[in-house]
C-alpha cells in the first residue's frame, strides 16, 4: 500500500471508463459558448428574448438550460456551468462533447487584494490549484493557464470599449470556509489578486482536451483578514451583465 495521496498519483490515460455524453441541442450543438455565473442575467436576458432555450445539461440539483443568443452572426450557446469545479468541469466536457471549442466564462469573485475595488475586471492569466479537479487532467504543478488567444480576445474587447481591467492571478479553491489568514498570505505571495472556485479546473480541462477557453471576472466581496465584506457584489446588475456582454463579444473574436 503507498502512502502518496490519490490526487498525486498518475493519472494521465487518455481514455476512461466513462466518457462525456453530449446533450441533446436543437439543431446541434456549436463551437462557441459563454459559461455565464449569473443566473440573474441569464433569467433577465430570457424574459427580454435575447436567449432561448435550445437544451440543457443536467446533475442531480437539475438541469441548466442551454440557450441560443438571438442575434444575427455565427452561433453562440450559453450556458450555466454551475458552482464549483467538479460540476463546472462535468458540464464543460459534455458541451465539448457536442462540438464546443471556444468557450469564454464570466462571472464574479472574492477579492484578497484590497486595491481591486467592487466591480473592477479582471482578466485571468493563471490560477493556482487548490482544488481536486485539475490534478486529473494535469500532471503537477502549482498552476493552470487559459488559452493565450482567449485572454487575448478578451483583453482586445475590454480595451476597444475603454474599460479599466487588470489581468491577474486566481486562487482556485474547493473550501470557502477554510480560506484562512495563512492560506490568504500565502496566495498573496503566490501572485493571487482574487479567489474563486473553478477557474484552474477549467483551465485544466480545456487544455487536455485541446479546446480554447479563457475567464473574466469581477470583483466581488473583499476576504481580507479584519473581516469579510459582501460589498453587495451580487447586487451590481449592471456589472454582471456587461461581463456576460464582454463575454460574447469575446468568444465572436477568437480565431
Amino acid at each position: 500500500m503507498t502512502a502518496t495521496p490519490p490526487l498525486f498519483e498518475p493519472n494521465l490515460q487518455p481514455d476512461a471508463i466513462l466518457s462525456p455524453h453530449p446533450p441533446t441541442i436543437e439543431n446541434g450543438g456549436s463551437p462557441r459558448y459563454v459559461l455565464c455565473f449569473f443566473h440573474d442575467v441569464l433569467a433577465r436576458l430570457h424574459q427580454n428574448g435575447l436567449l432561448r432555450p435550445v437544451g440543457y445539461v443536467a446533475s442531480e440539483m437539475g438541469r441548466n438550460p442551454i440557450y441560443e443568443l438571438q442575434q444575427p452572426g455565427e452561433r453562440v450557446l450559453v450556458v450555466h456551468p454551475g458552482v464549483g469545479a467538479p460540476l463546472a468541469v462535468g458540464f464543460l466536457e459534455e458541451l465539448i462533447a457536442a462540438g464546443g471549442q471556444k468557450f469564454i466564462v464570466c462571472g464574479g469573485c472574492g477579492v484578497i487584494d484590497r486595491d481591486i475595488a467592487a466591480g473592477h475586471l479582471v482578466i485571468l492569466t493563471s490560477a493556482v490549484r487548490d482544488e481536486g479537479t485539475s490534478y486529473h487532467y494535469l500532471p503537477h504543478s502549482r498552476e493552470a493557464f487559459p488559452a493565450p488567444a482567449a485572454v487575448a480576445a478578451l483583453q482586445n474587447v475590454v480595451e476597444r470599449r475603454g474599460l479599466a481591467y487588470r489581468l491577474g492571478k486566481a486562487w482556485t479553491t474547493d473550501a470557502i470556509y477554510r480560506e484562512t489568514v495563512q492560506r490568504r498570505e500565502q496566495r498573496l505571495a503566490d501572485g493571487c489578486c482574487v479567489v474563486e472556485m473553478e477557474a484552474s479546473a477549467l483551465f485544466a480541462a480545456a487544455a487536455f482536451r485541446q479546446v480554447t477557453l479563457g475567464q473574466i471576472v469581477y470583483g466581488g466581496d473583499l476576504v481580507v483578514p479584519d473581516g469579510w465584506d459582501k460589498r453587495a457584489w451580487h447586487e451590481r446588475a449592471d456589472d454582471r451583465e456587461l461581463l456576460f456582454w464582454l463575454a460574447v463579444e469575446a468568444v465572436l473574436a477568437i480565431p
